[in-house]
């Protein structure tokens, strides 16, 4: 879409192939113009904190979820139930509701809870992840209020076969099989496609051999998870491209599976599926999700049903209204219109529908020190009337000298959430009158990148933040639970990243550390009864949490250490309970050989290695001391 190839965002945590991935300029095929295929968040908001986790990471959690990988290398917080079981999302100081997830650009949180179970996202599933830190409303939509996790997929046009199994044998009778082919040919003299098909298969069967730990209690459970990937891309000599995306999902969750009395059944299955053309400066996308929730409680025959469909159009144009050597201005409009239709027994049964569109100018102005972007964006909801969000950021270099740089950024963002499905419309309880939330968020930081000498190189960021989002919507328990917008808001922090590398011949080093300050509470009484909470920490919310990892590698062996802290976690809303802070450290052993040709990585990994005590939410434990041996074999491409 645009052609401007310097991002000039600062993030961590990245490798010079990996910034190539991201910023891919596909020239297998002889191109009539330079093309850069991205989504909005990557380069339409200035001013703003971009994380890119490298492929590196990505390898290394190939049998780990979206939870594990996140919660290790970000200061993001999780409510996590264990093991294959449900894990929600605090981004900087806000709710599951205020976090947008997008894949390749589509934003596929359940409309019906507003958000999603990061348990079910398997890393192995996606070519790039990244994270927008702060709100992007203007060019994501609703639900980046805190903040957007962007997930995508690449295409690969060396050409050739290659195909991929891996193995995990986890403790406690868990394990995980995934099998992938990633291919590209010529299609004639004009065409060439990429493509790959991948499927996987996770068992939790957590048989841990104790019920408790340190009289907390660990609650039994067993999840199947299989899905299914298919991505396939077709490039023209002339640029244009043809794209489809195809994403199965099936996580079957059962609680307590032994007591026919208090088991409880949660079943989600999604289908998701997206084209896209680019060509020109011209993007079309159509996409079409179903998503369907099963729950059940003793009985299993005849669960609670939830089925919901959303149909999905989005054109796009991109205007280079200045192509320079030193500067560069690019204006990108375009419109959303989706369809919503779902039915479940929480509202009567009835078919509900509803349209949502969305009309927004994106614009980005870059010279060689700054970087400015402008962005608006208009959403148009079925009886509801979401504010207009507009944003404005910038970055300037303050030093550029050899290859020292230092970098001073700043942004100011309106957010907006639509309501949920379940708030508007559930039978006694939901609101169909609901206002949306609005928040205002300012962010400012510094970014260094320092060369101590040929072989050392230091990166560090440093963000502060403060996001007023009002109009909260709250299931008001003094009026039996009817959700009303009751709440104010106020989420500010500080966020700190460094990173230190190495490398000298076959040796390489590296230690990165995170942290981040949040604070985040209620700042409005709504009755009587909610004077004792104001001023006080969100529950679940830790106002301390730091990240550690670190590792050592002399040519196919490399040793990682990775740790975690949090402080205390409030579960009552005065605050007067908590859960203590912990510290989780893991250790991961990777060796890469070669046998008959056959490129194989072994890896070795224990978790929790101290056996910490760690406590998710319903004062139920997390396994103590466990490990895993995971196995990749990577085929010769044919």
């Amino acid at each position: 879409m645009a052609i401007v190839l310097s991002t000039g965002r600062s993030s961590f945590a990245q490798t010079d192939s990996l910034i190539a991935a991201m910023n891919r300029v596909e020239t297998a095929v002889p191109l009539s113009a330079v093309t850069v295929r991205d989504i909005a968040p990557e380069r339409f908001l200035a001013g703003q904190k971009l994380q890119r986790i490298d492929s590196t990471i990505l390898l290394q959690f190939k049998f780990g979820s979206l939870t594990d990988l996140l919660a290790l290398n970000t200061p993001l917080a999780f409510k996590n139930y264990g093991p294959g079981q449900l894990a929600t999302i605090a981004f900087r100081g806000t709710s599951a509701n205020h976090t947008a997830v997008l894949w390749n650009g589509i934003n596929i949180n359940q409309p019906n809870l507003g958000q999603t179970d990061f348990s079910t996202l398997p890393v192995a599933g996606f070519d790039r992840l990244a994270v927008q830190y702060g709100s992007s409303a203007s060019a994501v939509g609703s639900d980046a209020v805190g903040g957007s996790i962007l997930l995508g997929s690449n295409p690969g046009w060396k050409s050739g076969i290659q195909a991929t199994i891996g193995q995990q044998l986890a403790s406690f009778q868990n394990n995980q099989t995934q099998v992938g082919v990633r291919y590209a040919s010529a299609l004639g003299q004009s065409w060439k496609l990429s493509g790959k098909t991948f499927a996987y298969r996770n068992q939790f069967n957590n048989a841990y051999p104790y019920t408790e730990r340190q009289h907390y209690f660990l609650e039994p459970s067993t999840t199947a998870q299989r899905g299914f990937i298919q991505d396939l891309y077709f490039l023209h000599k002339s640029g244009r491209q043809i794209s489809i995306n195809a994403w199965l999902t099936d996580n079957d969750l059962i609680i307590t599976p032994q007591d026919t009395i208090a088991r409880e059944r949660t079943r989600t299955q999604s289908a998701r599926l997206l084209a896209t053309y680019e060509a020109n400066r011209m993007t079309f996308r159509v996409g079409w999700i179903r998503d369907v929730l099963d729950y059940a409680k003793q009985n299993f025959d005849n669960p609670s049903h939830t089925e919901t469909e959303r149909l999905i159009s989005r054109a796009e144009r991109e205007f280079a209204l200045l192509s320079g050597t030193n500067r560069q201005l690019n204006l990108r409009i375009g419109g959303e219109w989706s369809h919503y239709r779902t039915r479940t027994d929480g509202y009567g049964g009835q078919l509900i529908q509803e349209d949502r569109g969305d009309l927004y100018a994106l614009l980005r102005f870059q010279t060689t020190r700054w970087l400015v972007s402008a962005n608006i964006r208009q959403a148009f909801v079925t009886r509801f009337n979401p504010p207009i969000t507009p944003s404005l950021g910038a970055e300037y270099q303050l030093v550029k000298r050899d290859r020292f740089k230092l970098t001073a950024k700043g942004s100011v963002s309106r957010s907006y959430r639509v309501p949920t499905l379940n708030e508007r419309y559930w039978i006694d309880l939901g609101n169909p009158n609901l206002l949306p939330e609005s928040g205002l968020n300012f962010e400012a930081g510094l970014a260094a990148n320092t060369p101590l000498s040929d072989r050392v190189n230091l990166t560090t960021e440093l963000t502060g933040y403060h996001n007023r989002v009002d109009n909260w919507t709250y299931w008001n328990p003094t009026t039996n639970y009817h959700v009303e917008n009751l709440q104010l808001v106020v989420a500010r922090g500080i966020e700190f990243n460094t990173n230190l590398t190495y490398v000298q011949n076959s040796w390489r080093a590296g230690l990165r550390l995170g942290y981040a300050l949040t604070r985040s509470s209620q700042e409005r009484a709504y009755d009587a009864y909610s004077q004792d909470v104001i001023g006080k920490q969100l529950v679940y919310v830790p106002i301390h949490t730091g990240t550690l990892n670190a590792y050592l590698q002399h040519g196919q062996t490399r040793l990682s250490v990775q740790m975690q802290a949090n402080s205390r976690r409030y579960i009552t809303f005065d605050n007067s309970q908590f859960f203590k802070g912990t510290t989780l450290t893991n250790i991961l052993l990777e060796h890469s050989l070669t046998w008959k040709t056959v490129p194989i990585r072994v890896q070795g990994q224990v978790n929790n290695v101290f056996d910490a005590l760690v406590v998710g939410v319903k004062r139920n434990a997390l396994p103590g001391r466990n490990g895993a041996i995971n196995l990749i074999i990577n085929f010769p491409s044919l």
